[in-house]
């Protein structure tokens, strides 16, 4: 039986493929349409930060015509960290059920993949443990080694990073203000408790609109900053790309770029190890 242990991935990953090529995975049938944020509240002081900023939602039903307008606060998809009046966001949900729509950031979510691509990964890291385990540590090095080079070549984190900034290598600096700053408590697993905390950043854009943040980097001392004035630069063509300390951000897209590149070159110094050592 424990020969057997890649029927099931191998039968998740086809069977997601085939579901996703047909048009026929639960994403692809699910209803996608275009929702405008039309109100925005500010998280509770020393509330938590997982349902993120409180907004309200109105969308039309394409099969009824009719307009539906409800709240999301984190329990409809990720959670909303920037918002404003009038921000339109991409929601689905399944046929005939719109109280169930769910927010969507990832637009490769509508392809239907996600769980398959899962469950390939899980496959190839088997593959490659039986591999190890069955003729020795060559095989290691030598999938282990691919493994990365093809998880630093499917990375977009190089692009994300790049297109941030491009993004703020044109930022509109205007006063922000902390309203409100959110707190978390977590368990470091040896009886301690680790606090996180993240502020809520109110600035209006040049163009009039007041933007809603949850900055949870930049932002010095931040379980003391309820009220304090500052700085923030935000993308003219984009009011959720912002930072309040640009060379931070700056340097944090710098390690994002050479994290990936890492991981590329021990991935292809894993590949020739192992195939020096076959």
């Amino acid at each position: 039986m424990l020969e057997l242990w890649w029927v099931v991935p191998a039968a998740w990953t086809v069977l997601g493929y085939i579901l996703s090529w047909a048009g026929l995975s639960r994403a692809q049938r699910a209803v996608w349409v275009p929702a405008r944020v039309v109100r925005v509240e500010q998280p509770a002081h020393g509330a938590s930060k997982q349902p993120g900023i409180p907004v309200t939602l109105a969308f039309h039903d394409p099969a009824t015509g009719r307009e539906f307008t409800l709240t999301n606060t984190g329990r409809h998809g990720p959670a909303v960290g920037e918002a404003w009046v009038g921000r339109v966001l991409e929601v689905r949900y399944p046929r005939g059920r719109p109280h169930r729509f769910r927010v969507v950031f990832d637009p490769d979510e509508k392809k239907g993949r996600t769980g398959p691509n899962c469950a390939l990964v899980l496959l190839l890291v088997g593959v490659v443990v039986h591999a190890t385990v069955a003729r020795g540590y060559p095989w290691a090095l030598l999938g282990f080694g691919v493994l990365l080079v093809a998880f630093a070549a499917a990375s977009p984190d190089i692009r994300l990073a790049r297109t941030r900034d491009a993004l703020l290598a044109s930022a509109v600096a205007v006063p922000a203000r902390v309203v409100s700053v959110t707190k978390d408590v977590y368990n470091d697993g040896e009886g301690g408790d680790i606090v996180n905390h993240a502020p809520v950043v109110t600035f209006t854009t040049l163009e009039g609109v007041d933007v809603t943040v949850l900055c949870r980097e930049g932002i010095a001392s931040p379980g003391r900053s309820l009220g304090r004035e500052l700085t923030i630069h935000y993308a003219p063509s984009d009011p959720a790309v912002y930072t309040a300390d640009p060379v931070a951000d700056r340097r944090n897209n710098r390690k994002s770029i050479g994290v990936i590149v890492l991981l590329a070159l021990v991935g292809a110094a894993g590949v020739v190890a192992g195939v020096v050592t076959l």
